[in-house]
């Protein structure tokens, strides 16, 4: 699992009934297996969340982390489900005060349908591939013992 080290935006803007947080260098950092990574904009460097239903819009965006010589793309989708970054968004949410105008805590939505179906899709891409790498090694109980869940 990743987790959000530091994550403040750049800028913030409210268009309407959304909200734009805008990241830049150094603003936002994760940690992969103990080593730190570092937000560089080099795709997308932007969430949109919609004020209404407080569900994020733009689930596609690429960002780009690094550290030296390596890189880290994620999409956005994926940074949701695999870090705490939810808890930095409350965070972020709560100092615009916000918040405040709901007079409650909120839980973003980041699991819509596409998102569901992308991750079971997933899964079962990488059941094929132990699939694939057991009868690669002639490993016949993880084979059956595969592909009877799929």
């Amino acid at each position: 699992m990743l987790h959000v080290r530091r994550m403040e935006p750049f800028y913030t803007k409210k268009e309407g009934n959304r909200l734009k947080l805008v990241f830049a260098y150094q603003y936002f950092s994760i940690t992969k297996e103990d080593e730190l990574y570092h937000f560089v904009p080099v795709e997308g460097k932007e969430i949109i969340i919609n004020l209404n239903n407080l569900q994020i819009e733009n689930l596609s965006e690429v960002f780009v982390f690094q550290k030296g010589s390596r890189f880290i793309r994620l999409p956005l989708y994926q940074l949701l489900t695999i870090s705490n970054i939810h808890d930095h968004l409350q965070l972020i949410y709560d100092s615009l005060e916000l918040g405040k105008e709901k007079g409650k805590t909120v839980q973003f939505i980041s699991t819509n349908k596409e998102v569901v179906d992308l991750i079971t899709q997933l899964e079962k891409n990488n059941k094929l591939r132990l699939i694939d790498q057991a009868l690669a090694v002639r490993d016949e109980h993880l084979f059956f013992t595969l592909t009877n869940k799929l």
